[in-house]
């Protein structure tokens, strides 16, 4: 058995495993990476590196997206799309109707919109979205929070 020193030795796993900020991303944001969007390279340097979350209706959203990629003629990238969407890992939430009601009023968003922001705030961390509605609301929303 070796002698103990004075000096104190910590180990540390690369410092990507230690620092990944998070992010709530919205549907739009994630359909560009899902679906091979235009804004698809934007949206992954957004999404890189980060700890994705964003709300229980992610999964309806993205489903819906995806059926009307296969109703247009996307039979395969509605189902790669999907199948990328599975893999992922993305921590969904609960959401609360009152306060989801109360920023979709506020802000004239739709309430899935609302929940986004809402999830943003909550967890008081940046929301990525290609929606300049959304994005505007949240910009105002969030640099408000104390």
């Amino acid at each position: 058995m070796s002698q103990p020193t004075d000096d104190l030795f910590v180990a540390e796993p690369p410092q990507h495993y230690l620092v990944r900020p998070p992010l709530v991303l919205d549907c739009s944001t994630l359909a560009g990476l899902l679906f091979e969007e235009d804004w698809q390279v934007q949206a992954l340097q957004k999404i890189e590196g980060r700890s994705l979350k964003a709300p229980y209706l992610l999964d309806i959203e993205i489903t819906s997206v995806a059926l009307k990629k296969h109703r247009r003629g996307g039979h395969d990238i509605a189902l790669s799309g999907l199948e990328k969407f599975a893999s992922m890992d993305i921590e969904l939430f609960e959401v609360s109707a009152l306060e989801v009601f109360e920023l979709a009023k506020r802000y004239q968003l739709s309430a899935y919109d609302a929940a986004y922001l809402w999830l943003a705030a909550e967890l008081t961390c940046p929301l990525a979205t290609f929606d300049e509605k959304l994005g505007t609301a949240a910009q105002t929303h969030l640099s408000s929070l104390p």
